[in-house]
């Protein structure tokens, strides 16, 4: 059997905890505290250290996932996350242009400790001012070969269909280092 550790990122309330629990097999472990700031009450809870869930894609192969904070006090847990991902998801509110700028710095910031596989989850897509995944990529300088995949984080098929993506990444790249 195969366990592969993906971690999911983004801006805070980009909907990475929802995107877990809407796909996990387990009942999700979560480490969410109360908000106490006003300027942050567009939530009652944030996850101060992570989220984790699995999920089993088949017999021989395992997902295990780790949400991260998205509110920049908590960043160190960042790194200690990514220690041994083989992908990343960097989650993105697609109705809120104001976090796309620190979307892509917590993207800039996983490829530094990892050269690791990743896609870019385009959320909120249900919504009447969701971004269209072009106009994503401009705002978030994003190169072409870079998947951007539409998704409501409630919506398990939508998840599944992001993670897919991200492990046939994964696969064909680890299928090019074997081939080497």
């Amino acid at each position: 059997m195969q366990n592969l550790k993906i971690v999911v990122t983004g801006p805070f309330n980009a909907g990475k905890t929802e995107f877990i629990r809407s796909v996990s097999e387990i009942d999700v472990v979560n480490t969410e505290r109360r908000i106490s700031s006003a300027a942050e009450k567009v939530k009652e809870t944030t996850t101060v250290a992570m989220d984790f869930g699995r999920i089993t894609v088949d017999e021989d192969l395992v997902l295990y996932l780790f949400g991260t904070p998205g509110q920049k006090r908590f960043d160190f847990m960042w790194e200690i996350l990514s220690e041994g991902m083989l992908g990343f998801v960097v989650m993105v509110d697609s109705t809120r242009p104001e976090t796309f700028r620190e979307a892509r710095s917590i993207l800039e910031t996983f490829r530094r400790y990892a050269q690791t596989p990743y896609v870019v989850a385009a959320n909120k897509q249900d919504s009447k001012d969701a971004w269209e995944t072009e106009d994503l990529r401009i705002a978030l300088r994003l190169e072409d070969h870079v998947k951007i995949i539409p998704c409501v984080a409630m919506n398990r098929n939508d998840v599944k269909n992001v993670l897919l993506e991200l492990l046939y990444i994964i696969l064909a790249e680890m299928d090019a280092e074997e081939a080497r």
